[in-house]
């Protein structure tokens, strides 16, 4: 029986997202948490495949203790157990960092419940929208990868081989490779579906387990944390409102934004300003 890992990320809300005025940061309180949406597409991707062809379904997330309500909502959706990974040494991790603790997990998911032959993680996430943290674990583990997945096409339990569609900017790509194999997954890999009453019943009582640093036979305390994150962020800002002609166009969306822009320009056509 397969043995799969789902990596996901509790993320603020996008449509819920503000930033503050004074100082361009983003306004956290009040902000609803959610899953990550592509990781949410890599878990029933997980899921699909585990009715298929038997599999077992580990998911994992790196973050505070309030993540375990996204955990929950995993178990409700049908996987068979959810890992919060949390310690205060963790703090401040950028994507390196987070492959690092993440690499942790997953080898020592393979030491609980047996070797992992299938790893998916979303495309980026919603906050970072790096996509670096997939790759980042494909590296550490040694892992065939293949990003921006679209479709499984065929799992080849015997020959162990997976072929899948990648969606790229400039066409469709079929690539097969050997397992294990790290997915990084787009929404078109498959839907996800609502969770059963059984499901719910059982994310109701279920408590997941929290692994600290304490949890690993060795950590690294240079690559985790601030200390293993060579990232920085040099300045943060919110784009100025654009004027056309000396005109401020102005919405409450991005699409009433592009409306106004779309209907001036023509204008300016038709009078042969352009």
């Amino acid at each position: 029986m397969l043995h799969i890992v789902v990596c996901i990320k509790q993320v603020p809300d996008s449509r819920e997202i503000r930033i503050d005025p004074n100082n361009n940061t983003l306004i956290r309180q009040g902000v609803p948490s959610i899953v990550n949406v592509y990781d949410l597409h890599g878990l029933a991707a997980a899921l699909r495949i585990k009715k298929e062809y038997g599999a077992r379904v580990t998911v994992i997330t790196m973050g505070p203790p309030p993540a375990v309500k996204s955990l929950k909502e995993c178990i409700s959706l049908g996987a068979d157990e959810a890992i919060l990974v949390s310690d205060r040494k963790f703090a401040g991790a950028d994507t390196l960092a987070t492959s690092y603790v993440l690499t942790k997990a997953i080898q020592k998911a393979a030491e609980e419940w047996g070797p992992v032959d299938m790893v998916f993680c979303g495309k980026q996430t919603l906050d970072g929208d790096t996509g670096q943290v997939g790759p980042g674990i494909a590296c550490r583990l040694h892992l065939e990868q293949l990003t921006y997945v679209g479709k499984i096409i065929q799992i080849d339990l015997k020959k162990r081989r997976v072929r899948v569609l990648r969606y790229l900017e400039d066409g469709i790509e079929a690539v097969e490779t050997n397992l294990p194999v790290l997915i990084t997954a787009l929404k078109e890999i498959s839907p996800v579906h609502r969770a059963s009453l059984s499901g719910m019943i059982r994310a109701a009582r279920y408590k997941p387990p929290v692994w600290t640093t304490a949890s690993f036979s060795h950590v690294d305390y240079n690559q985790i944390g601030l200390k293993g994150s060579p990232t920085i962020v040099g300045k943060t800002w919110v784009p100025k409102v654009r004027k056309v002609e000396g005109e401020e166009i102005k919405g409450e969306t991005p699409e009433e934004i592009a409306i106004q822009l779309f209907n001036k320009r023509n204008v300016q056509e038709q009078l042969g300003w352009l």
